[in-house]
């Protein structure tokens, strides 16, 4: 099997190594440096459909670069797109789901599928709209968030909150719900316009057994501090 191992903790690089034979797949772009004794080549992981549906359900690339050692084994050095740490998840009994741009690489063993989600998660739960990734299959799987990262272990009686921006990915068989962060005795309205005022979001509860990779950042907020200190034209 390839070996993924993550290099340094700040803005890492994931290092993969393959014997001749082997393939993974990784977002579009996220290639640095490889070895001369692999291939890369451009393909639309899962066909059309599941190409086109994570391009504009879920904001994933259209095409995917796959990489093959096809002269000898060899190293490929792969960055996300957003400075963040790296976490290499192993997929088989535990089926993961994925946010939006959290992907970074899989062995070709893992399938990446294209999941519904329910009508109040979707709207107000920031981790993929109505439709959310999910990682199935055989093998290792590299996602990555922004910011540091960290992994939560769910247990039964012990639920986990987590503001929605910040979760990465998650163990499939967790049940997850739309909250808010204040009391709910306030109503559903109440609840809403105090989160607002408070400038607390929405959140995302899990119940269950199983793992949750969250990171350190909001990427959106990020951008809006961003752009609040950017010179606007007279």
């Amino acid at each position: 099997m390839a070996q993924f191992t993550v290099t340094g903790e700040i803005d890492p690089f994931l290092h993969i190594s393959l014997l001749q034979g082997e393939k993974i797949y990784c977002e579009s772009n996220a290639m640095v440096m490889m070895e001369s004794a692999l291939d890369l080549k451009g393909k639309m992981t899962g066909g059309l459909g599941s190409a086109l549906m994570r391009r504009f359900a879920n904001d994933e690339s259209f095409f995917q670069q796959h990489i093959e050692a096809v002269r000898g084994g060899g190293d490929c050095l792969l960055s996300p797109t957003l400075p963040g740490a790296i976490q290499v998840l192993e997929v088989g009994a535990t089926s993961y789901k994925i946010t939006d741009g959290a992907f970074v690489a899989a062995e070709s063993g893992v399938n990446l599928n294209v999941r519904t989600q329910n009508v109040g998660t979707a709207l107000f739960g920031q981790s993929g709209g109505f439709f959310i990734c999910e990682a199935s299959g055989v093998g290792k799987l590299a996602v990555s968030g922004f910011g540091s990262s960290f992994v939560l272990d769910v247990e039964p009686g012990k639920d986990i909150v987590i503001d929605n921006a910040h979760v990465v990915a998650w163990d499939s068989s967790l049940h997850h719900e739309i909250s808010v962060t204040t009391q709910q005795s306030s109503g559903l309205l109440g609840q809403l316009v105090n989160s607002v005022t408070s400038g607390e979001g929405m959140v995302l509860k899990f119940s269950g057994r199983g793992k949750v990779v969250i990171c350190s950042r909001n990427r959106d907020n990020f951008i809006s501090w961003l752009l609040k200190g950017m010179p606007t034209n007279s």
